[in-house]
């Protein structure tokens, strides 16, 4: 009595037989012929499930990657500007920027935003707004808290409809002031001058944006804080709305 066993994973193959010497020698070539066609058609299959659950993997990666975007990502809290040229809706991107969303956030949720301007509104590169209000007709910026870090290097880019940090030159001193991007603005991207810090983007209201960056401007007198003692300085300011475009309100939307 013979047998030929041949075992891959689980699955086990045999021959069972009882033959002559020459016959048991035909039989092991038999048994190891079937066996071996057998293995082979196996491992082509196993190696196939590896190449699918690859690019399964690949695909899902990919797919997560595009998801979350620029300035995306797993969706975050939503503020919506309510101005007098219409409603802007704000995706924060906490993940990317959890100093920067955070900041923002607490200014939304004292009101600092609400009554202050776009102050500055060049129509080929931003709007930028938070810092300003009007006080007995004239625009005065307004008290802040201390100034943030830097999150210029999070990755996130100054694309058209995203909001990031204003600043002075000095890397971290960005307080209340922000500034949406009507076009790609790669040169405020790290390295270029230390960058300026990207934290979300807007999902609704970029005809508003649009809308904004129209506006006539040209030069007034803003009275801004100085850093060093928080007095008021009045110094004349260009691209500054003829019409001011008010930021009414701020608040957090689900």
């Amino acid at each position: 009595m013979i047998g030929g066993i041949l075992k891959y994973g689980k699955v086990v193959f045999g021959v069972r037989a009882e033959a002559s010497p020459s016959l048991r020698k035909k039989v092991g070539r038999v048994t190891c012929q079937v066996g071996g066609e057998v293995l082979e058609r196996l491992m082509h299959r196993r190696l196939f499930l590896m190449v699918v659950a690859g690019f399964t993997m690949i695909s899902s990666c990919h797919s997560q990657n595009s998801e979350e975007g620029n300035a995306g990502g797993v969706q975050g809290k939503r503020v919506k500007l309510k101005t007098n040229q219409g409603e802007i809706v704000i995706e924060l991107n906490s993940r990317k920027a959890p100093l920067s969303v955070a900041n923002f956030l607490k200014y939304v949720e004292a009101g600092h935003y609400d009554g202050t301007v776009f102050h500055r509104v060049i129509a080929d590169f931003m709007i930028q707004g938070g810092g300003f209000a009007l006080e007995e007709g004239a625009l005065v910026e307004k008290k802040t808290e201390d100034p943030i870090k830097n999150e210029s290097m999070n990755g996130l880019r100054n694309e058209r409809g995203t909001i990031a940090m204003a600043r002075t030159s000095d890397l971290h001193s960005a307080t209340s002031q922000f500034f949406i991007n009507v076009k790609d603005n790669p040169n405020l991207d790290y390295p270029s001058n230390g960058g300026y810090a990207v934290f979300g983007k807007v999902v609704e209201g970029m005809d508003i944006v649009d809308k904004i960056r129209a506006v006539q401007t040209g030069e007034k007198v803003l009275k801004s804080r100085n850093p060093a003692t928080g007095g008021l300085m009045a110094s004349p300011s260009s691209d500054v709305p003829d019409e001011h475009v008010i930021i009414e309100s701020a608040k957090v939307v689900e």
